[in-house]
């Protein structure tokens, strides 16, 4: 009778802060910043209070889905350390709430959206429903290439933004995907390289776990290289100046320093795939903002 009371009663234990942490909010916060980008990039007129709503809406739908995905993890999350403290993990939400939770929350998110821009909250629901259905749900336990395929839901948020502001969708959005769905292999197998163990045990088919590391770190190193040019599109297309395209050469420099550091590195050798972790996170942040004072510009006076 007491543990059922436990049971009943767990769910008043949970905080405001523990449903903000179902959102992801580090994720959450990359989301809406490289949506702003492609929302103040975009050709035309600026409404600010259009603008507003639209990342809001985007930031509430990217929360959505990162609730849903610890909803459907939660057993991956209960046996990794870097994951076993979260709200369903740890005992605070239960994993029926986070369900409601991510599901209302995503469907507020499309509908407001919708009133200001039907193409930009289609965009929105599917962004949504590719990263917890398709990826969460159908890549994330089978294949090593989760990342690759997934990476497409977290590439999307700058071509939602750009439809939200100019009610289509451009060339110019499509090459900040291929930028963000390029970069997001090395970043995430930077990481994977010293989770292999934990990944392992929770049954995630991680490149690591199947490839082995020499694998991953080679393709790591490949989509670093595929990056830097891509990177410089934008710059040769003229939609983003001689700053921007300054920048991109010298970040991507160092991206494929620190990736071809990371290849010659022993197994033992962990502090080279923290490095490009960590600067990984950098360049995409240092890219789009330059980007962003560079671009913006230009798309105002088109």
């Amino acid at each position: 009778m007491q543990i059922n009371r436990s049971i009943l009663l767990r769910g008043r234990y949970a905080s405001i802060g523990d449903y903000v942490a179902l959102t992801k909010p580090r994720v959450m916060s990359l989301v809406v910043f490289t949506a702003l980008v492609g929302f103040m990039v975009a050709p035309g007129g600026i409404d600010p209070f259009a603008g507003v709503a639209a990342l809001l809406c985007i930031a509430a739908g990217a929360g959505a889905a990162g609730a849903l995905n610890m909803w459907y993890d939660a057993d991956i999350d209960a046996v990794m350390a870097r994951t076993a403290t979260r709200p369903i993990p740890g005992g605070r939400v239960s994993r029926s709430e986070a369900l409601v939770f991510g599901l209302m929350l995503g469907m507020c998110a499309i509908v407001a959206l919708g009133m200001l821009n039907m193409a930009a909250a289609a965009l929105l629901a599917f962004t949504i429903f590719f990263y917890v259905v398709v990826y969460t749900m159908w890549l994330k336990r089978r294949t090593p290439q989760n990342i690759v395929i997934g990476g497409a839901a977290g590439a999307l948020p700058p071509v939602i933004g750009w439809v939200a502001a100019a009610g289509h969708v451009g060339l110019e959005p499509l090459i900040l995907f291929l930028i963000i769905f390029l970069w997001t292999p090395p970043h995430f197998w930077a990481l994977s390289l010293n989770l292999a163990g934990e990944y392992a045990r929770a049954g995630v088919p991680m490149l690591p776990v199947v490839a082995g590391t020499a694998e991953t770190k080679r393709q790591i190193l490949l989509y670093s290289v595929l990056l830097v040019p891509t990177s410089l599109i934008p710059w040769a297309l003229g939609f983003a100046g001689a700053i921007y395209g300054a920048t991109a050469a010298m970040l991507g420099a160092i991206m494929i320093f620190l990736s071809w550091q990371v290849r010659r590195s022993n197994d033992k050798e962990r502090r080279h795939a923290r490095r490009l972790f960590a600067f990984s996170m950098l360049y995409l942040v240092l890219l789009f903002g330059v980007l962003l004072m560079d671009a913006a510009p230009y798309a105002q006076s088109h």
